[in-house]
């Protein structure tokens, strides 16, 4: 397994950064359609103690800093979620995996952690991975040392007040990839590796369930890392399908952490 590499792909949707003013989305994350509304005062404030501990993150030996995919040989994927949005829609995602026995990763933002607190037990109740996807969800490959950092361990302590761990996964926000500064100051906060990706939904482009499905489709294999957001009908319309069709070619959705175990 090897460190992530820069894709035409990736040139691409790194191009539309300059479109983020306009409302679009760049780099495999956006707001268009996933913006946090502040808390709500009747926020349920039961959910703030956590009833027990989280998985922390762990070193894993033999794995680069930043990951982007499991063992090619695997019979298993990790579909992993951005999570930010209409709770509503990140419930009906969580739901429909579970009904086929599968679970997923979600990288969840702070601010939407604030905004909806019972979202985090009810992620790790269903089985699924938590892990941080920065406080405000801004561009922390561009921020300076201080920013950055306060972006990845504000987040942490969210999670950590909620569930009683930082959680299992860092990912930066809208990049694929973490800078070298971004991934030092996540190792400093505790986790010892960044979650990447091999396989872009390309879901926060709104291109419709049925485009989902197939570029999805398309791409993963074994051991592949799927980015895909929470806050997105039309992600929620394709799931059904991703599944079934990765059932039949013999692949389970699992979590991240059950992928590289």
């Amino acid at each position: 397994m090897g460190r992530v590499t820069t894709s035409n792909r990736r040139d691409v949707l790194r191009a539309g950064a300059g479109l983020i003013a306009g409302g679009t989305l760049a780099t495999g994350c956006g707001t268009t359609g996933t913006d946090t509304p502040p808390p709500h005062p009747a926020a349920n404030l039961a959910s703030t103690t956590p009833t027990s501990a989280a998985p922390a993150p762990r070193a894993l030996p033999g794995q680069p800093l930043q990951i982007t995919h499991g063992p090619r040989a695997s019979a298993s994927v990790a579909l992993t979620f951005h999570g930010q949005g209409d709770p509503t829609l990140a419930t009906r995602l969580l739901t429909t995996a579970e009904k086929h026995g599968a679970r997923l990763t979600v990288l969840a933002v702070g601010s939407w952690l604030d905004a909806y607190p019972a979202m985090a037990r009810r992620i790790l109740d269903g089985g699924h991975d938590l892990g941080n996807h920065t406080q405000r969800h801004i561009s922390v490959n561009a921020m300076a040392e201080a920013g950055a950092r306060a972006e990845i361990t504000d987040c942490a302590d969210r999670l950590r007040r909620l569930t009683g761990s930082i959680g299992s996964w860092f990912r930066p926000s809208r990049a694929p990839t973490a800078s070298p500064l971004v991934a030092r100051l996540a190792t400093e906060a505790g986790y010892p590796h960044v979650l990447s990706y091999d396989v872009d939904s390309l879901d926060y482009t709104r291109p419709g369930a049925a485009a989902v499905t197939r570029q999805v489709l398309a791409e993963v294999t074994g051991g592949s890392v799927v980015s895909m957001h929470f806050g997105y009908p039309d992600t929620a319309a394709a799931l059904p399908a991703v599944l079934q069709e990765l059932d039949r070619r013999g692949l389970r959705a699992v979590t991240t952490t059950e992928l590289l175990s």
